[in-house]
């Protein structure tokens, strides 16, 4: 009865950066060019794939697939945080919070299934190479691509429902820059155990069964270059971009949500979520792309007809 007669929110508020004029201004500059170029790189990688035959393959249209969702990714929270700058009340309603978290964990789940696709990719290319074209066909990589869309989204759906069914009495004021699934449920007046276990056990499902593919995938293709005669530096290449980028992703997100009190005792929920969700996917590009000869040849050519066409 208590919490019936006491007035639902329907807004938070959301802190972000706060500060003088001259510190606002820079952090709203480093956000909108981190936001620009992880756009444009994502968005010209997805065109290089599309429009060059010799990226026609299982491994770019996985990372197609990623860069696409990357810019999503980032576009869930970064728009949303650069017009804050501009915003005397950085208010959000309670439905447009639900529907920021809903996205933002979805695409994370999606990135997690889809990273672990893309190691499988890698594992058939090297552990099996003979039988790649025929294991990796079409249909395999669009069911395995659609696949990850569908659990991301699935499993954020079970999340979303139970935190959505929690009442918000009061506060409203969340001390981080967009809608996240940590300090959220921190501010119901209801008991949140339930959601709690439905989102503990919902994260161990969508992080470690990937996380468990990606590695066995891994220490395969390791165990496999190890035992050839020649070609390991470039066997071995083709992954260790992918390595890279998945120790960063899962580093700053299992470090982020075992929400431990070191985290709390220094206020570093908000720079850690920077690290993941805007840093992550400005170097996913870069880190894929730097050592691909296919991908530089691409982009060399790219650049070569643009600077024909204006000439």
């Amino acid at each position: 009865m208590e919490v019936e007669n006491q007035t639902q929110v329907t807004k938070f508020i959301l802190v972000g950066f706060p500060g003088n004029w001259g510190m606002r201004v820079a952090v709203f500059l480093m956000f909108l060019m981190a936001y620009i170029l992880t756009v444009a790189e994502n968005v010209v990688i997805i065109l290089l794939v599309q429009q060059n035959r010799p990226l026609h393959k299982p491994m770019y249209f996985f990372l197609a697939n990623l860069s696409f969702l990357e810019t999503w990714y980032i576009s869930v929270t970064v728009p949303k945080l650069l017009f804050s700058f501009s915003s005397v009340s950085n208010s959000i309603s309670f439905t447009h919070c639900m529907i920021q978290l809903y996205f933002f964990i979805a695409l994370m789940c999606t990135e997690c299934v889809l990273l672990a696709a893309m190691a499988y990719d890698r594992y058939v290319a090297i552990c099996r190479p003979l039988h790649y074209p025929t294991i990796m066909s079409h249909g395999l990589r669009f069911h395995l691509s659609l696949g990850s869309w569908a659990i991301g989204f699935g499993i954020s759906l079970g999340k979303i429902y139970f935190i959505s069914r929690l009442s918000f009495c009061g506060p409203n004021v969340i001390n981080h820059f967009f809608c996240d699934i940590s300090p959220v449920p921190n501010l119901s007046c209801t008991d949140v155990s339930v959601a709690e276990l439905v989102d503990f056990i919902l994260a161990l499902v969508i992080f470690l069964l990937p996380l468990a593919i990606t590695v066995l995938s891994c220490g395969c293709i390791l165990a496999t270059v190890l035992h050839m005669p020649t070609g390991k530096q470039k066997a071995f290449s083709t992954c260790a971009s992918h390595l890279v980028v998945v120790t960063i992703f899962y580093s700053a997100t299992i470090f982020m949500y075992a929400r431990l009190q070191a985290i709390h005792a220094f206020n570093m929920n908000k720079v850690i979520s920077i690290f993941y969700a805007i840093v992550t996917p400005a170097l996913s590009p870069f880190i894929y792309c730097l050592r691909n000869r296919e991908v530089k040849e691409a982009l060399k050519k790219l650049a070569y007809c643009q600077a024909v066409q204006s000439d």
